[in-house]
């Protein structure tokens, strides 16, 4: 059998340069690559302990029809875009003080969860639900 692994996730967001600093400095992910096409702007982030894994931030017109960047629009305007993006950290008290004091809507303080993890939710600038887990 072959082996799969997950390369990139798209998040897709209403304002790159409004999300590039809560991606950058909130969530501390080393950016990649910083691409510009046209009126679009895709910008990759990285993490240290997976290389090869990435995140790319992209406008809902970015590589798609006009009407399904439109649709995908009014999805992210509403925050109700896929997701939630989950990330897993070592200490999610740091964490979630580190991403609070940055300024990001907190829609969960960090808990015990019934079925396992303990963990806490945010949204980034453009709606999305982010999760941080506690690992291990």
């Amino acid at each position: 059998m072959a082996t799969i692994s997950l390369q990139y996730a798209p998040v897709t967001v209403d304002d790159v340069d409004a999300a590039v600093p809560f991606y950058r400095d909130a969530l501390g992910l080393p950016i990649l690559q910083d691409v510009n096409y046209g009126e679009h702007r895709w910008v990759t982030f990285g993490f240290a302990d997976q290389p090869g894994v990435a995140i790319v931030l992209s406008d809902p017109g970015a590589g798609r029809s006009p009407d399904d960047g439109d649709a995908l629009h009014r999805l992210v305007a509403k925050g109700v875009a896929p997701g939630p993006l989950v990330f897993s950290t070592d200490d999610l008290d740091a964490a979630f003080e580190q991403i609070r004091e940055w300024g990001a809507e907190v829609l969960q303080e960090p808990i015990q969860q019934d079925w396992g993890p303990r963990d806490c939710a945010f949204r980034d600038p453009a709606g999305n639900h982010i999760r941080l887990n506690q690992a291990g």
